[in-house]
């Protein structure tokens, strides 16, 4: 008897491995995906959608315009949130089982939101006062919660011809630690605005549209509107 018991044991072992999933072989948990991020979860966005027709560049791991234009096309022709943003819901109609489980604020983490206020704040404000940075942060957030723009930070900072700093490149410069402070606390609810959703300097604005916005308050070399 106990001899049977010994060779039942291996048997009984081998049956528990195939029926029991391995931790360590379980997919990875893919990160939210934005406009500027890098990494192998890129990558495995870039591979589906190219594969499928949507993506048509390199498969580099880096999210710029094409990926982004790729995701949009993918969220609109199947029905997702149109955001440019690839978070649990796109991950699963990618077909990822390793989607985040949670949701996530405003397409990210906030110190996503945080790290891409600054580069915002740093490219378009470097120069004014510490209460124009947190302005021009605080305008950001605003557009956020206005039916007139994207829902989420990456989808208003990326919006076409939105803001020039990402049209000339130097949204991607290394935030100054001014810009990161002043992002942090438009973040904690500081809008020295008091409800703006457009900037702009009077000296060098070009668009005669903008004039048309009611403007609430100067600070600085920006002018703030509704």
């Amino acid at each position: 008897m106990r001899k049977r018991l010994f060779l039942l044991i291996p048997a009984l072992l081998m049956f528990l491995s195939v029926i029991v999933p391995n931790p360590a072989s379980a997919e990875p948990v893919r990160s939210t995906l934005y406009w500027g991020v890098t990494g192998s979860d890129v990558r495995a966005a870039q591979r589906k959608l190219r594969a499928w027709g949507y993506y048509d560049g390199a498969v580099d791991g880096i999210y710029g315009p094409r990926m982004y234009r790729a995701i949009l096309k993918f969220q609109q022709y199947n029905g997702l949130t149109v955001d440019g943003l690839v978070g649990p819901e796109t991950w699963a109609a990618l077909g990822e089982v390793g989607a985040p489980a949670g949701g996530y604020n405003r397409g990210a983490t906030r110190s996503d939101d945080l790290d891409l206020l600054a580069h915002v704040v740093s490219a378009e404000a470097k120069g004014e006062p510490y209460e124009g940075q947190v302005a021009v942060a605080a305008v950001l957030l605003n557009r956020m919660r206005d039916p007139r723009f994207p829902h989420t930070l990456a989808g208003v900072v990326y919006e076409t011809d939105a803001f020039e700093s990402v049209s000339n490149g130097t949204i991607y410069d290394q935030p100054t630690s001014t810009a990161y402070k002043a992002a942090q606390d438009a973040l904690n609810g500081w809008d020295p605005t008091g409800g703006a959703v457009y900037f702009w300097n009077p000296a060098t604005a070009v668009s005669p549209w903008v004039w048309s916005r009611p403007i609430i308050t100067q600070i600085g070399n920006h002018v703030f509107a509704r």
